[in-house]
């Protein structure tokens, strides 16, 4: 048993230190940043740091060939014998002799575009070898920070001075994945986190995974903000000139053509670089590629490169990618990014096929204790070598995070934030306490003042208590706040308490109450700083008011994936309000409406009378294909564009003080977003609605559409109508709605020449309203978005017809997207 016991403490010794580490140079003696290292015919593999240095484990003793594979030079070839261990080694690579086929160039064809057609012939067989397999996965990822400002529009940016140099530059996230990874083609994936680290967070999560970083060439898209096409996508000549640049034979004397990569029109969600392509199996051999952040539409990227590594495995005859890097810069607002991730992949198994429940809605889980792993554990299962960058800041981050978790210093940095000035009187304050993980606020008025006829000017203040625990990412919260009207000088208090109870199955209550001035549609289209300019300078009063006393209760929880149930109960005593000021900035002629949006020249007849109303709402929502991450702190749904999310309610009226009030309500809605390849993005959002016993219910309890009387786009373009009277169309029988949006993503402004430059996005809208005794009312929209200059692209413009009968009106609206 002794004899037992100590060779498998061997065995186990042999398994943690049986590893050969070195470092990757050229004949110059410069370091190789990112070689591709694995073991021939095998799936073991790993990659070299920034500083040329890596490190692979073996499993068994012996005599080891290693391969050393580098884009534009020679592949490496070591025998290493590891019978002593550990072995370090320093391989100098040469440079790579690319050949160019005279002969075929001779002939006036353009090999190139011969090895991208059979290249995208054969993808489905090549796709198919590697469509199911099981892999260890590794991520770091890493973003830096030069030179970052004091200031950004006038506020301190001292957030980040104690990792930050003397220069104002270091790095601002460094984090760590270890993974097992399960994968089908074309979306299947079941991903086991065993550990995460986060620089200066020992119980924070990294969010560099194997699902974030599946980027298959194969595919005709790549996701990014827009699907970038693959230069091997079915349609990749629609999209790309390419130029045979030579060629040159692997080790296991295998030709490899080189292929640089343009893009016919720079504008468009392309990449510039260099393919890699086997000559007979028309297999991807490496990928060496870049985008600029004009390409994808993201104004704050400069520019993306992504490179890929496959290797080949004599014994199942395929070509794997085992290693993969991304490299970006950003910058806006004066604050200049930098960073990366690099992934190794490595011990691929390909199965024929997987056990039923293999995959499910849980696409990652994280083991409880993933992120509490010891640096002894990340020191041995780490493939990739730390830099000295990257050992330094976890040493000081570290430390530092030791020093900020003490009340001492918490107390210090809260005694900063905490000095109260003259100012917040108007402008709010908060009083933190971050050790004990509360704080508490004062609202102030300056952000809470605006103007309508009912009330005048009004304000408001409020005081709330918030806290949280980290731990298990809950929170509880309580406040009151008091608004006052200056024309019809009534106070109205209201106060509140709501608590997130469980992250796991997103728990929520909440109670609430007091005195209100509220919108007829309890949605509130109107916002207040719209309705305040529209008044005083154009004397178009749209928002129309009523007063309510209520107390209210809600809750919701998620009973299992995808299944969301809500309840509310609430009692209200309503009362009607009228007008009373016709204040204005700009003098003119016009009248004020009257505060009855039936009656608006009817400044006597009030739009509802005084009465008392209770109501239930139960409500459920069904989000089809839901995929979900489990972290020992709870549970974060992702969403899913394959699949509608179905939201029911049902709402009832009743104990009303005259029994006309009482009433019955369903209603349905359909929303989703699908995503149309590198055709931009369709939106729909259908709803639907009938009341039952409803003739004489009050007009707050109608159902009442999200119209639009100003040129200011609001909100959400698939939840309102444009041009529609705010209560024109509101109905207390039954009603369906549509809304459709199509955002073509630059699919058809890129190939527009001279638009092309407005780096604009293509809006088509589509709106139907359908009510009893009505003719259907109807919007067509076409409009730019991602419109503006330099970094800032936020504007956004639609041209909008709409007909009921034949033609009605149109108008141009202006808004704001990100």
């Amino acid at each position: 048993m002794k004899l037992k016991i100590t060779l498998l403490l061997f065995f186990f010794s042999f398994l943690v230190h049986s590893q050969i580490k070195g470092v990757v140079k050229d004949v110059a003696g410069k370091t190789l940043p990112f070689v591709n290292i694995f073991e021939e015919d095998t799936y073991n593999s790993t990659t070299s740091n920034d500083q040329g240095r890596f490190e692979l484990s073996l499993k068994t003793p012996g005599k080891h060939t290693i391969l050393f594979q580098y884009l534009g030079y020679k592949t490496a070839k070591r025998v290493v014998d590891i019978s002593n261990v550990p072995v370090e080694i320093e391989v100098v690579l040469l440079e790579e002799n690319i050949s160019l086929n005279e002969v075929i160039v001779d002939r006036g064809i353009n090999p190139a575009d011969e090895i991208i057609r059979n290249a995208i012939k054969n993808k489905k067989a090549n796709t198919e070898k590697s469509a199911r397999y099981t892999a260890d996965f590794y991520s770091r990822g890493i973003f830096r920070v030069k030179n970052l400002p004091k200031k950004i529009l006038g506020q301190k940016l001292d957030f980040f001075d104690e990792i930050i140099d003397s220069t104002r530059s270091g790095i601002l996230y460094l984090s760590e994945t270890v993974s097992k990874v399960t994968f089908q083609k074309p979306d299947k994936l079941k991903e086991v986190i065993i550990a995460s680290k986060v620089s200066g967070n020992d119980n924070g999560f990294s969010f560099n995974n194997a699902a974030s970083a599946n980027f298959d060439f194969y595919d005709n898209y790549l996701e990014f903000d827009v699907n970038v096409v693959s230069p091997i996508a079915d349609n990749a000549f629609n999209y790309y000139k390419y130029t045979f640049e030579g060629s040159f034979f692997t080790e296991k004397n295998q030709q490899i053509n080189k292929i640089k990569v343009l893009p016919r029109r720079a504008t468009e969600p392309v990449m510039s670089g260099y393919l890699y392509i086997v000559d007979d199996s028309y297999a991807i051999y490496a990928v060496d590629v870049s985008f600029t952040g004009k390409q994808i539409q993201n104004p704050a990227l400069n520019t993306l490169s992504l490179k890929q590594n496959f290797s080949y495995n004599n014994t199942t005859r395929i070509w794997t990618k085992n290693t993969q890097t991304i490299d970006f810069d950003a910058g806006i607002f004066g604050i200049n990014m930098s960073g990366g991730f690099t992934y190794v992949y490595s011990n691929f198994e390909f199965p024929e096929e997987f056990k039923k429940r293999t995959f499910t809605a849980e696409v990652i889980r994280f083991e409880e204790n993933a992120n509490k792993k010891e640096d002894s554990f990340w020191n041995t299962i780490r493939p990739v070598p730390l830099t000295l960058e990257e050992s330094t800041d976890y040493v000081k981050k570290d430390a530092l995070q030791e020093k900020k978790k003490s009340s001492v210093y918490l107390d210090s940095i809260d005694n900063k934030k905490n000095k109260f000035h003259a100012m917040d009187v108007v402008n709010g304050y908060t009083y933190s306490n971050s050790f004990k993980k509360w704080r508490i606020s004062y609202e102030g008025p300056l952000m809470n003042t605006s103007f309508n006829t009912v009330q005048g000017w009004n304000t408001g203040v409020g005081l709330s208590f918030f806290k949280r625990n980290e731990d298990t990412k809950t929170y509880y919260q309580f406040g009151a706040k008091v608004a006052y009207g200056f024309s019809d000088k009534a106070y109205r208090p209201t106060g509140y308490f709501t608590a997130a109870l469980d992250n796991k199955t997103k728990t929520y209550v909440s109670l609430y109450g007091g005195n209100a001035a509220s919108q007829f549609n309890r949605e509130e289209p109107i916002s207040k700083i719209v309705n305040t300019v529209s008044t005083l300078f154009f004397k178009n009063n749209f928002i129309k008011l009523y007063e309510k006393n209520y107390i209210a209760a809600t809750a919701s929880r998620e009973l299992f994936n995808g299944l969301n149930l809500s309840l509310g109960l609430e009692y209200n005593e309503r009362k009607p309000l009228f007008n009373t000021t016709d204040y204005t900035l700009l003098k003119s002629d016009d009248v004020y409406s009257s505060n009855n949006p039936l009656l608006p020249m009817d400044f006597v007849t009030p739009a509802l009378t005084k009465h008392n109303l209770a109501k239930l709402m139960v409500g459920a929502q069904i989000k089809f294909g839901q995929q979900y991450i489990t972290r020992p702190d709870g549970k974060y749904n992702l969403g899913n564009d394959k699949y509608p999310t179905l939201s029911i309610g049902y709402e009832k009226g009743f104990s009303g003080s005259e029994s006309k009030y009482n009433f019955d309500k369903i209603a349905a809605r359909v929303t989703q977003n699908l995503t149309l390849g590198n055709k931009g993005i369709l939106s729909g959002n259908l709803k639907a609605g009938k009341f039952f016993n409803a003739d004489g219910i009050s007009f707050v309890d109608y159902k009442h559409f999200n119209g639009n009387q100003t040129h200011f786009n609001q909100g959400d373009m698939t939840n309102a109508f444009n041009l529609l009277p705010y209560y024109l169309a509101s109905t207390n029988d039954s009603y369906f709605e549509t809304h459709l949006e199509h955002n073509d993503k630059g699919y058809f402004m890129n190939k527009i020449p001279l638009l092309n430059k407005l780096q604009s996005k293509l809006m088509l809208g589509f709106k139907n309203l359908a009510i009893p005794e009505r003719s259907p009312y109807q919007e067509y929209s076409v409009g730019l978005s991602n419109l503006g200059f330099g970094k800032f692209h936020i504007l956004r413009v639609d041209y909008i017809r709409s007909y009921q009968n034949g033609y009605l009106g149109d108008g141009v609206m202006f808004g704001v997207s990100f």
